[in-house]
């Protein structure tokens, strides 16, 4: 039985600027965004949607027999749309946790999107996230890949202090490779849409910047591994190779 105080929802759309209809491509012969649907199913932490403006997607969710919800095609960030979504799938406010689950980790593991809930037992934390720490220089290097610099606070867990597409902190000691999985608060949700974007977040192009600088708290857990995302055709190839061993 889900916990009905946890909404997982997973923002899909078509437009993708590299990979245009990524959400429905074929792996292993599903479309990408049911894969992900059956992770977010297989965590069993709580009610499951895809949030989309899409037609087509929804049709594609709900023919493999997930729920999806039809939201605006004018947000400018997935929080905008899970936003929506969350007031159209709950608007009585049952849930006061929604974790919002990209629709391109094929292969993220449920352990993953289990572990995101963790520091939200602590009451002065507003949003959780994941990271992974980096072990080859370059991922270290890689201005696509987004470090999270935080301060540990126990056992594979910190206090984020910042996110950048730099290579940092600088000198001797582990780096993280942030995961874009999130569980937010209800109220942080409703506060951060609410906000302008941020100077650093204009600057560093990431829009959990925009919470830090409002003076939100993000905690980071540490998972062993960074799933495959898909952002390219070299990415679906990859995503397709290791699904169709599983």
């Amino acid at each position: 039985m889900t916990n009905p105080r946890i909404l997982v929802l997973i923002p899909a759309r078509m437009a993708a600027t590299r990979l245009p209809g990524k959400p429905l491509m074929d792996i292993a012969g599903l479309p990408m965004i049911v894969h992900v649907l059956r992770r977010a199913e297989a965590a069993g932490i709580g009610r499951v949607a895809v949030a989309t403006d899409a037609p087509e997607i929804a049709a594609a969710v709900t023919a493999h027999g997930f729920e999806a919800v039809m939201t605006r095609a004018d947000h400018p960030s997935g929080s905008d749309r899970i936003h929506e979504a969350m007031g159209r799938l709950d608007p009585e406010g049952a849930a006061d946790i929604v974790v919002n689950l990209q629709g391109d980790f094929p292969t993220i593991l449920p352990d993953q999107i289990r572990s995101v809930l963790a520091p939200l037992a602590d009451p002065a934390v507003d949003i959780a996230t994941l990271a992974a720490e980096i072990h080859t220089e370059e991922e270290d290097l890689n201005p696509n890949v987004v470090k999270a610099v935080g301060s540990p606070i126990g056992p594979r867990r910190l206090r984020a202090l910042y996110f950048t597409r730099a290579t940092a902190p600088w000198g001797e000691g582990p780096r993280y490779h942030h995961i874009g999985l999130y569980a937010y608060r209800r109220a942080a949700l409703e506060r951060f849409v609410r906000l302008p974007p941020s100077p650093l977040e204009r600057q560093e192009k990431l829009e959990q910047l925009r919470a830090l600088e409002a003076g939100m708290r993000i905690d980071v857990m540490i998972v062993d591994t960074v799933p495959r995302g898909v952002d390219t055709p070299a990415d679906l190839e990859t995503a397709r190779q290791i699904l169709s061993k599983a």
